[in-house]
């Protein structure tokens, strides 16, 4: 090895190790409400997140996450989903899955979503979310939102996924999870490239509902499909015609 090749090693080894410390000290930041609620005497708390609210099509997602060993637990790079790449997003996925103690998922449709509204719609996932743990928490946190009418106690913290190392884990765990489903969805509903936009609203998007018209996926009560939900029909036999 050069000189040349040395120094670049060495400053390489210095520059892993400092980000290995910076991330331990933002990670152990991000435990000071699950370690203030385990010191208060609860045992199972669970951080939950959704993703999909803005979405023109698809479902809500909500995902509900325990950490037990919460002072031995570490995870670089888990932040806020939206922070993240996809690459890293699905690595970390993989990994809280193993590390997590417990991991709820609850999913609304986009035809209750109509019925009862995208805020009730949020709240039914994240109720779902908190039934499919398989431990049941006895306290929670939530990002942003106060969920009504649960019997738990709560502590709801704005941008939550950078206060809360629980909630930023169901952040991931959430939006993975939904464009998963939204990757099967486009193999059905190809015209919409749900591959690439996962329901939200592109240029791309609203210009394939006002061509082919909307998917039973779609939110017919959101502003920029209920303009062209008249089109369903369209689709359909457009739809026939693909599958043939």
């Amino acid at each position: 090895m050069t000189k040349k090749h040395f120094t670049r090693e060495v400053f390489r080894l210095r520059k892993n190790i400092t980000f290995f410390y910076q991330e331990r000290e933002r990670v152990e930041k991000l435990k000071y409400f699950e370690k203030k609620y385990f010191s208060a005497g609860f045992h199972y708390i669970a951080g939950i997140d959704e993703v999909g609210r803005g979405a023109l099509a698809g479902p809500v997602v909500a995902a509900a996450v325990i950490i037990e060993n919460i002072d031995s637990f570490f995870l670089s790079h888990l932040r806020d989903s939206k922070k993240l790449n996809k690459v890293k997003r699905e690595n970390l996925f993989e990994i809280i899955r193993t590390k997590a103690f417990g991991i709820g998922i609850g999913v609304v449709g986009s035809e209750i979503i109509d019925k009862i509204n995208i805020a009730q719609a949020t709240f039914l996932a994240m109720k779902r979310a908190i039934m499919n743990l398989k431990h049941y928490p006895d306290y929670i946190l939530v990002d942003a939102f106060k969920i009504p009418y649960l019997h738990i106690p709560q502590d709801n913290l704005v941008k939550g996924e950078d206060k809360s190392v629980s909630i930023a884990a169901a952040s991931v765990i959430a939006k993975v999870y939904r464009d998963h489903l939204m990757y099967d969805f486009h193999k059905k509903y190809p015209f919409y490239q749900f591959r690439q936009n996962v329901g939200y609203g592109t240029n791309q998007h609203i210009m394939a509902i006002k061509k082919y018209g909307i998917c039973p996926l779609h939110r017919k009560t959101f502003k920029s499909v209920a303009n062209d939900s008249d089109k369903n029909q369209d689709f359909i036999k457009q739809e026939r015609l693909y599958e043939y």
